[in-house]
C-alpha cells in the first residue's frame, strides 16, 4: 500500500447461486454446491505474499479543444478528491488515459473529417501532476483518442508521464513496460483497435507479446480498449464487435488468449459503460470498467454515469484472492462522487450473472467479489 494502510481481511455473506451444468466435468452443480466461504474466516493469506491493485476505466480531465470552456473550474485539482483513499492505498493503481497531455498543437487532419462533431481530447500538460498526486502508477495509452493530436500529442504525453515516473504502454512505439514495486516485477501491456496503438485485433501478435513479458515478470497486467460504445453495448457478446463501421475486437477471445499466454489480470475499457467480470483460470477479467473521471466531454447520463473502482487482492503469482467494486458516480455539475446506493456494483453483478453461465466468481450487491467455490 502506498501510504502504509494495513490490508483488511474481509468477511463475506453466504450467497447461493442457481445450479448449472459443467460440460467439462459432466457434473450437475446444485444450489447447495456453489457457495461462498462466508460467516467463517479462512486462514488469512500472509500480507507479504499478496498484492493489492486499484483499477478504474476511462479518465479525461476536460479538454482544451476547441477552447478552454471544457476544463474544470479548479484546473482539475479536485477531480479525484473523494476517491483518493481508494486510489492511494493500493500497491499498484491503474487507469486508462483517454486523450493526450499537450498545451499547444492542432488536431490530426483526418480527425476533422468526421461528418459529426469530432470529440478530441487534449488536457493541459500540468494535468499530469493530478494523476501522479492521485496515486496512479500505470496508465494505458492505447485507445481511440491517443492519436487525436498526432505525433506531437503522443510525444508530449509520454514525455510528461516519464517526467512524473508514471508507467505506460500501448503505443506501437511503447508496446510494453516492466517495473518493480515493493520487490515485485510487473509487466504491463495495452491494446486497442486504433491507429498508432498495439493491435487488439491481432490476437496472435498480442499473445506473443504477453508470453515474452511473462518471462521477464512476476505479474503481467493487460489492458484492452475494445467493444462498442454506449448504452447499447453493456453486454459482452462473446463474438466480434464493431461500432460505426470500425472493428472493435472479440474481447472474450482476446482475454482468454491473453491469460493462456501468461496474463494475470485483464482490465478492459472503451465502451463508456461497465461490463461483466469473469474468473478464468483463477485470473480476473474486467471486461469494461466504464467511465471514471471524464469531465463534461462524454455522456454521464444513466448507466454511463456509473463509475466503478475495482480493488483486487492477488498473490505474487497472479492468482485472484478476492476483491471489491467501490461504487462512484459522475454528474456534469459535481464531477466524481461516492455512490452510497452502490449502483455500479449492482449493475456489474447483474451483467456478470446475465452474460456468463459460469463466471467463476460471485459479486454481492455491495461489491464484494469472491471466487465461486464448488464443493
Amino acid at each position: 500500500m502506498k501510504q502504509g494502510t494495513p490490508i483488511l481481511i474481509s468477511l463475506y455473506i453466504v450467497l447461493l447461486l442457481p445450479g448449472c451444468i459443467n460440460p467439462a466435468a459432466q457434473k450437475v452443480i446444485t444450489k447447495e454446491a456453489v457457495t461462498l466461504a462466508a460467516d467463517t474466516i479462512a486462514a488469512p493469506t500472509p500480507v507479504d505474499t499478496t498484492i493489492s491493485i486499484a483499477a478504474v476505466g476511462d479518465m479525461m480531465l476536460g479538454t482544451t479543444y476547441p477552447d478552454s470552456t471544457a476544463l474544470p473550474p479548479d484546473s482539475g485539482r479536485r477531480s479525484f478528491k473523494y476517491a483518493l483513499k481508494d486510489l492511494q492505498e493500493a500497491d499498484l493503481t491503474f487507469g486508462n488515459l483517454e486523450g493526450v497531455l499537450l498545451d499547444t498543437g492542432a488536431p490530426l487532419a483526418m480527425k476533422l473529417k468526421f461528418k459529426s462533431k469530432p470529440y478530441l481530447f487534449k488536457m493541459p500538460e500540468k494535468f499530469g501532476d493530478i494523476f501522479k498526486d492521485a496515486g496512479f502508477d500505470v496508465l494505458s495509452v492505447a485507445n481511440n483518442h491517443t492519436n487525436d493530436f498526432g505525433l506531437k500529442g503522443r510525444n508530449s504525453t509520454v514525455k510528461i508521464l516519464d517526467s512524473l515516473g508514471i508507467h505506460y504502454a500501448g503505443l506501437k512505439t511503447y508496446p510494453t513496460k516492466t517495473f518493480v514495486i515493493k520487490g515485485v516485477k510487473y509487466g504491463f501491456c495495452a491494446f486497442s483497435p486504433n491507429s498508432q496503438t498495439v493491435s487488439l485485433l491481432d490476437i496472435k501478435g498480442a499473445t506473443d507479446i504477453i508470453k515474452e513479458l511473462k518471462q521477464q515478470s512476476d505479474v503481467v497486467i493487460v489492458s484492452f480498449h475494445g467493444g462498442g460504445e454506449g448504452v447499447d453495448f453493456e453486454h459482452v457478446p462473446l463474438a466480434d464487435e464493431s461500432y460505426k463501421g470500425e472493428r472493435r475486437g472479440n474481447v472474450t477471445a482476446f482475454a482468454h488468449a491473453a491469460i493462456d499466454a501468461g496474463a494475470d489480470v485483464i482490465l478492459g475499457n472503451g465502451p463508456h459503460v461497465s461490463r461483466a467480470m469473469e474468473l478464468y483460470k483463477n485470473r480476473l477479467i474486467a471486461y469494461s470498467l466504464g467511465n471514471f473521471c471524464t469531465y463534461r466531454s462524454v455522456s454521464v447520463a444513466g448507466v454511463c454515469g456509473m463509475a466503478p473502482l475495482l480493488k483486487l487482492r492477488i498473490t505474487k503469482k497472479g492468482q485472484f484472492l478476492d476483491g471489491r467494486i467501490v461504487s462512484y458516480k459522475q454528474t456534469h455539475d459535481k464531477g466524481l462522487m461516492p455512490d452510497t446506493l452502490n449502483r455500479a456494483s449492482k449493475r456489474i453483478k447483474l451483467l456478470t450473472e446475465t452474460d456468463f453461465e459460469q463466471p467463476g466468481l460471485i459479486i454481492s450487491e455491495t461489491g464484494a467479489i469472491t471466487p465461486a467455490v464448488i464443493n
